[in-house]
């Protein structure tokens, strides 16, 4: 769209600025390599909710200025035509008019044009406003539990000018680089390792990358990692223990000889938490060594290990025998005391000699 001047007499600013027409394309566009005017400045490039400058150069030839953007006329002269309180005139000289745009979002993106007139003859230089936008994740999957084997499909859709890039990451020491340079993330046969949180990043160099997580929990059956015999003496105390790796947490039962061991009974203590299980003696005898059962079960099964309770003859305090995982504790009392019956005649001997 050009500017059809009405030949009036006045000055160039203000004067019957409100009578400029716009109708059809009567104006000239200013050529490659024309050196006439107006000039207008090259591509505008600005971020969202900024300001944008829009400048032409012009000469004391030209007795007639208006920016418009596409059939708008936005300023003509001094005098504002748009109703747009964020569009103001910044210099309206000899040599240059200038508009700025405040507060600049997408919709403002487009083709502006500097409209003048010569010595009769309208000419036109166009620019345009590219406008960037920061970007902006803004749907991704919900935190997701599933069963180990299963198949898993993660999104996350981001917005932006430019088209940002979005990449996933398992956060995890085991993990390397990325894992999916996609919108999709999607993992066949999911494992137990797999678990933890995926970060999905959102990127186009107009502003730092956007991040968000998702945390993803593989449900796995109980598997028992450690759970070893131990020996005790008669009269002292030790503990049984049984380690289990299980999602959710796995659940633990004590059996002797198919009997199940409850908590309560005299003399035995069960104390479980989320990855282990004891079982305690506080005063070990003949009918507690034994073949003992631990069971670790969750909802997706469950499994056993069997640890033995077995007596020592001659403890002492320093080489008492129990496997990885077991505790026993003897008094040491009895060594205290022998260590003195033999100290006394030394003192004796020392006391008569001098």
């Amino acid at each position: 769209m050009f500017l059809k001047w009405k030949k009036m007499s006045g000055k160039r600013n203000g004067e019957g600025g409100k009578r400029w027409q716009s109708r059809g394309i009567t104006g000239v566009p200013v050529r490659s390599g024309d050196a006439t005017f107006p000039k207008a400045m090259d591509n505008v490039t600005v971020r969202q909710g900024e300001s944008a400058t829009l400048r032409c150069t012009i000469d004391n030839r030209v007795t007639r200025v208006a920016w418009l953007n596409r059939s708008t006329i936005l300023y003509a002269g001094n005098d504002k035509w748009c109703l747009d309180p964020r569009v103001v005139l910044l210099s309206n000289t000899q040599t240059q008019y200038s508009i700025e745009i405040q507060n600049v979002d997408v919709y403002d993106e487009g083709p502006y044009t500097c409209s003048v007139q010569t010595d009769n003859h309208p000419k036109t230089s166009r620019v345009h406003l590219i406008v960037q936008v920061s970007p902006k994740i803004v749907e991704i999957s919900s935190d997701i539990s599933i069963n180990e084997g299963n198949n898993i499909s993660l999104t996350c859709i981001a917005t932006g000018r430019p088209e940002p890039t979005v990449t996933w990451r398992h956060i995890s020491p085991k993990a390397v680089g990325f894992v999916s340079e996609d919108e999709y993330l999607e993992i066949q046969g999911i494992t137990r390792e797999q678990s933890g949180d995926y970060e999905c990043s959102a990127s186009n160099d107009v502003a730092a990358p956007v991040v968000r997580r998702v945390k993803v929990t593989v449900n796995y059956p109980p598997y028992i990692s450690e759970a070893k015999g131990t020996g005790v003496p008669v009269g002292q105390k030790g503990t049984l223990q049984c380690e289990a790796s299980a999602v959710p947490s796995a659940e633990f039962q004590w059996y002797k000889d198919d009997k199940r061991l409850v908590e309560g009974k005299k003399g035995v203590k069960v104390e479980n938490r989320p990855f282990l299980s004891k079982l305690t003696f506080f005063n070990v005898s003949e009918h507690d060594y034994g073949n003992y059962t631990c069971v670790a079960s969750n909802k997706l099964g469950h499994t056993n290990a069997s640890i033995t309770l077995f007596e020592l003859n001659e403890p002492t305090s320093s080489t008492l025998l129990q496997g990885p995982g077991a505790v026993s504790e003897v008094n040491n009392g009895t060594s205290r005391r022998a260590g003195c019956i033999w100290l006394l005649p030394l003192l004796v001997f020392l006391l008569l000699k001098f």
